[in-house]
């Protein structure tokens, strides 16, 4: 079966709900399905986040947006450039794929190199546990040492662990400007001492 909750408290009942009938439960969101992870290899309850589709804030004096994790990557990308500030992570499915299925596989992407994957930009969570809590974890602030690094559990743990509902990401200044160029190289050797040089 396919549910399309509309609420952090739908979900809630939902997971109560397979938890105590000891149905499996598989969370899909964009649905590219890169890795896999939003498949039902078990059957029972696909969740399909379909109506989590909305940017809640966008808070430019503290550099943060507040998502659901239906939100497309792209879309973000343009909602926070148009206020002069950049979400970093870049995934090679970003026109389609969702934050809610970044977080959950820790994704990446060209940028990842100078700029961190989507880890490094997860400042809080809402999200549901499999028995049917919601929990929230970390701050909306980059320097949060309360408790456990619940964040830094739930971000990468594949949908395994929770359902998020709720995503506070970090954001950056944009950059003023940015280059593509193209070079070639006599060797491997001499192409990788370039990149250890630039760095």
């Amino acid at each position: 079966a396919v549910v399309t909750p509309g609420t952090t408290a739908e979900i809630a009942a939902i997971a109560r709900l397979c938890h105590d009938r000891r149905v499996p439960m598989t969370v899909r969101g964009g649905g590219t399905g890169y890795t896999g992870g939003s498949v039902p290899i078990r059957g029972g309850l696909v969740i399909a986040m379909s109506r989590f589709d909305r940017i809640l804030a966008i808070d430019e004096a503290n550099l943060f947006a507040v998502v659901q994790p239906n939100v497309v990557t792209a879309d973000l990308h343009a909602a926070v450039e148009a206020v002069g500030l950049f979400y970093p992570p870049d995934p090679a499915s970003l026109a389609r794929c969702a934050i809610g299925g970044n977080v959950a596989e820790d994704a990446g992407g060209p940028r990842g190199f100078k700029y961190g994957t989507t880890r490094k930009y997860v400042l809080a969570l809402e999200a549901v546990l499999p028995t049917g809590e919601v929990i929230r974890t970390g701050a909306k602030t980059v320097k949060n040492v309360t408790g456990y690094a619940l964040t830094d559990l739930l971000v990468g743990s594949e949908g395994t662990l929770a359902i998020l509902t709720e995503i506070t990401l970090r954001l950056v200044p944009k950059p003023e400007a940015q280059r593509t160029f193209s070079a070639t190289y006599d060797s491997i050797a001499a192409a990788a001492d370039a990149v250890t040089a630039l760095v």
